[in-house]
């Protein structure tokens, strides 16, 4: 292979006038066969890099070239990867950390703000998740009830599609996080774009955000009620529901993923498919060691009760998972749990992390294996 770029600039001294060509050619990261070289420029003590891959040290230290402020690192980054990332920069014992890549315009965003991509040889985003012009929007309803299991008022959006005839029925899907999967994976726009080119039958999909998610979805029965008791048939009274349980899906991501296997398990063969991202199955051999912290607790009591007595809840789940987070070693091993119950199971593992864009990269191929165009799936 050729030398990387920065290899390259240190074979001879550097001063700041070719530090300043270099950064103006080829920016950051630098993209190089298996190889990315992230770069920051400024004055600074130290500058660390901030990443969310499971077995890379983390921080990253950059390093500085001599008589200049130009930073690097280089790692390995394999084909097809896409990788979140910041810095944290030391200036005179003042650390400035979460600071997004200047020189880097692609960033992704999430509920807690945005961070800087590092996109692999060989990712692009999917075209499928862009807006179509030619795609006939659904169209997103905003509703909610006082839930007695909750106790409070609940609030959520229901997605009724461009095609919409009140005398077809429709197959549901129950969203968990459902602002998030709106304003971060492009959720509406690939229900469009999907629907209008035929690759998934028309559904009716129903948002549903959160209250306190981490108590709320980490097997929590009130939750569970309101779903199965409450929200279900609230919404088969004012849209023609398919009532067969083929026709409902739970989906949700990370803790969302727990509240809608933790749903299906309390309501068994109510709910036909399962849609789980990146869900945070985590669980313990021996002691009660997670090392999550006290709000997996609940979570790691549930996932151990089932491993011990697995049991058929759902007929099938699509389950991904990002090899570069912490949640793929219990995500592989409960595939396998999963179809010992007697489910079937499609498991999909991508090079990218715990993150939104991951999540929705991920959605054609999940709504396409439980929602195909045909909907031979509704009389099977």
């Amino acid at each position: 292979m050729r030398k990387l770029a920065i290899n390259r600039l240190l074979e001879r001294p550097v001063d700041e006038e070719r530090a300043r060509r270099f950064v103006a050619r080829y920016g950051s990261p630098i993209i190089e066969g298996h190889r990315a070289t992230f770069i920051w420029v400024g004055p600074a003590d130290e500058v660390l890099l901030r990443h969310r891959v499971q077995g890379l040290p983390d921080p990253l230290t950059l390093r500085r070239v001599p008589h200049t402020d130009l930073w690097y690192v280089s790692v390995d980054m394999p084909p097809e990867s896409r990788v979140e990332y910041q810095f944290e920069i030391v200036r005179e014992g003042v650390r400035e950390s979460y600071l997004n890549d200047p020189l880097n315009p692609r960033v992704a965003h999430g509920p807690f703000g945005a961070s800087s991509v590092c996109a692999a040889t060989g990712y692009e985003v999917p075209e499928w998740t862009l807006p179509d012009p030619e795609s006939r929007p659904g169209e997103l309803i905003e509703d909610g009830f006082q839930s007695k299991a909750m106790r409070r008022n609940k609030r959520f959006k229901v997605y009724v599609p461009a095609r919409f005839v009140p005398l077809v029925q429709y197959p549901l899907l129950i969203v968990h996080d459902g602002d998030d999967y709106l304003d971060y994976a492009s959720m509406k726009t690939v229900l469009d774009n999907l629907i209008h080119r035929g690759e998934i039958a028309d559904l009716i999909a129903v948002f549903v955000p959160p209250g306190n998610r981490l108590v709320e979805y980490a097997n929590h029965a009130p939750h569970a009620r309101f779903i199965a008791r409450e929200l279900v048939p609230y919404l088969s009274e004012r849209y023609p529901l398919l009532d067969v349980p083929r026709g409902r899906t739970l989906m949700g991501s990370s803790f969302g993923g727990i509240a809608s296997f933790s749903t299906a398990v309390r309501y068994p063969d109510m709910f036909g498919s399962l849609l789980l991202q990146s869900a945070s199955l985590v669980f313990t051999d021996i002691a009660f060691d997670h090392g999550g912290g006290a709000v997996f607790d609940p979570v790691v009591k549930f996932v151990n009760a089932y491993r011990a007595r697995p049991r058929r809840v759902t007929d099938r789940i699509y389950q991904s998972c990002g090899m570069y987070e912490p949640l793929i070693s219990p995500n592989r091993s409960m595939a396998t749990v999963f179809r010992e119950a007697g489910m079937e199971v499609l498991y999909r593992e991508a090079r990218d992390g715990h993150n939104w864009e991951n999540w929705r990269d991920r959605l054609r191929e999940a709504l396409t294996w439980l929602y195909p165009g045909d909907q031979r799936f509704v009389y099977e």
